[in-house]
């Protein structure tokens, strides 16, 4: 399992060999054979590679060819448009970073590099790997028929001993290596559950009704946001009751116990909440400050429940910092630059 501190790449759990393939001097050699990586996180392929004469030209990483069976540089694929980015190395090294992951990117990648020589050009097949995984709840009965088992499960294997996090209507609940709850539960109606991986406890899988479709249960609308400095943003969610409820309010993860932000004198006059019952119910921070960066739970109170406050929300990132970006409308009239976050 490879891991970095926050606001560098994050690259979940990895299972590979070295892979090395080349003739006459050419070749291309993979650091990792498979990646199994979260979805909604950033992951890093990268290689190495040797030639015989001249100078490398081009470098790039690829999955699609175009109609002439030409390799489409990443860069150049719509469906990866702001969201890779190319690193090379003195010693003939290449990384390739991949943010926001999405399902579909599943796929197997390919190094090519061209040099200044005739024919000189060289793909490293058979390429790596790549699975985007999520988390989900399976509920399964047990034998018996009165209760049923809850299993954590991934669409690729995750190697290492991933500890997995298990949570009950928003509290935390357990912690185990193995991905299935240690005790069967019990088929009450308004019970969610929902486990997430230590040290990404904020990828954690959807809640799920151990019986029947409707439980008690918070669904937040993004999972995290970027925004700039002195703007307004809006942070939501939906939420199932099924009581009448005493209270309703957002309130920032790293506090002690929770207090409605609407009663914290750092947000006074910043702070507005709207929508109704089952939502989505909405935080509005408006003149944003670096500090409002943090992580924003949602939580409400019945006369004989409370939501837990365990459940990861959403986390927020304010900042002064934008990356400038030169648009064309019809490749001729050159558009005012944009700013945008940089997180």
């Amino acid at each position: 399992m490879a891991l970095r501190t926050a606001g560098s790449v994050l690259v979940v759990f990895l299972w590979s060999v070295t892979v090395v393939l080349g003739q006459n001097g050419w070749s291309v050699t993979y650091t990792k054979k498979s990646i199994c990586a979260f979805k909604g996180l950033t992951v890093e392929l990268s290689c190495s590679y040797t030639y015989p004469s001249g100078r490398v030209t081009t470098t790039f990483w690829f999955t699609k060819k175009d109609a002439k069976g030409n390799p489409v540089s990443l860069s150049d694929d719509p469906d990866y448009k702001g969201r890779v980015k190319y690193l090379r190395d003195e010693t003939n090294g290449h990384t390739l970073t991949i943010t926001s992951l999405r399902e579909k990117d599943s796929t197997t990648y390919k190094f090519r590099f061209i040099t200044d020589q005739t024919g000189g050009k060289y793909t490293g097949d058979p390429g790596v790997t790549l699975s985007v995984t999520a988390l989900q709840v399976k509920v399964t009965p047990t034998w018996w028929a009165t209760s049923k088992t809850l299993t954590c499960s991934t669409t690729c294997t995750l190697t290492g001993k991933p500890t997995y996090i298990w949570y009950k209507n928003g509290q935390h609940l357990d912690e185990s290596t193995s991905p299935q709850y240690k005790d069967p539960v019990s088929s009450n109606y308004v019970d969610s559950y929902s486990c997430g991986v230590k040290g990404h406890e904020d990828l954690h899988s959807p809640a799920v009704c151990v019986q029947g479709q409707d439980c008690i249960r918070v669904t937040y609308t993004k999972r995290r946001i970027c925004v700039l400095k002195g703007s307004t943003v809006d942070i939501s969610c939906t939420y199932v009751g099924y009581y009448s409820t005493t209270s309703t309010f957002w309130f920032r993860s790293d506090k002690s116990t929770p207090e409605d932000l609407t009663r914290d004198p750092g947000y006074t006059g910043r702070v507005k909440y709207t929508g109704t019952y089952r939502g989505p119910f909405t935080l509005r921070i408006t003149d944003l400050r670096e500090e409002d960066s943090a992580e924003y739970r949602f939580t409400f109170k019945t006369y004989n429940f409370e939501w837990g406050h365990s459940f990861p929300g959403t986390t927020l990132s304010v900042t002064g910092n934008t990356t400038l970006y030169d648009t064309t409308v019809n490749h001729i009239e050159l558009q005012e630059k944009i700013n945008e976050p940089s997180c």
